[in-house]
């Protein structure tokens, strides 16, 4: 592993679009090619750079943290991917499930780990598209700096970027320091 891979230079906008739509593309394929619920997984990871040691870390622990809870409740895993990109870790698994079940113990995980504000974890059923979860009932995510809602934050630049880095690097930190 170089130097390189351990801290990648920062990511361009179009390149995280052409990643979102790449990671859009795979989930329509899989939804058309199984007819089952797809489990996305993305790192909430403010700022340029996407690629780290510190975000790779994270990612391990969120896709195991994900991989344990779809085992634990015998739940079919028809297909899984995990790509390590310079957007960004993504990783992708097909579940013989019912979404709105999946996405609330998904939701619950987000909320009850320690690093799950960090996880952004999305289920898209083939019938009838992503999975809210204001549609179960559940409150949407909030800023980690704040208490208003995290999209709000973001769309509008309240808090200045190196505050939000450093609040997620502190999270995951904290988070690989424990014991």
């Amino acid at each position: 592993m170089t130097l390189e891979t351990l801290h990648r230079p920062g990511v361009k906008l179009d390149e995280m679009l052409a990643a979102k739509d790449n990671r859009a593309a795979r989930q329509t394929d899989w939804l058309l090619h199984y007819g089952q619920p797809v489990v996305s997984l993305t790192l909430v990871t403010p700022g340029e750079v996407k690629d780290s040691i510190r975000y790779r870390n994270s990612m391990g622990v969120a896709i195991q943290a994900c991989d344990q809870l779809l085992w634990q409740h015998h739940w079919q895993v028809l297909d899984r991917q995990v790509l390590w990109l310079p957007t960004g870790p993504e990783a992708l698994w097909c579940v013989a499930h019912s979404a709105a079940e999946i996405k609330a113990h998904a939701t619950t995980l987000e909320q009850s780990h320690p690093l799950g504000r960090l996880w952004d974890i999305d289920v898209i059923c083939p019938q009838s598209g992503p999975v809210g979860r204001t549609s179960l009932g559940r409150t949407q995510r909030r800023c980690l700096l704040c208490d208003e809602p995290a999209h709000a934050c973001s769309r509008s630049r309240r808090h200045e970027q190196a505050l939000v880095v450093a609040s997620v690097e502190k999270l995951i930190d904290d988070w690989f320091a424990r014991d």
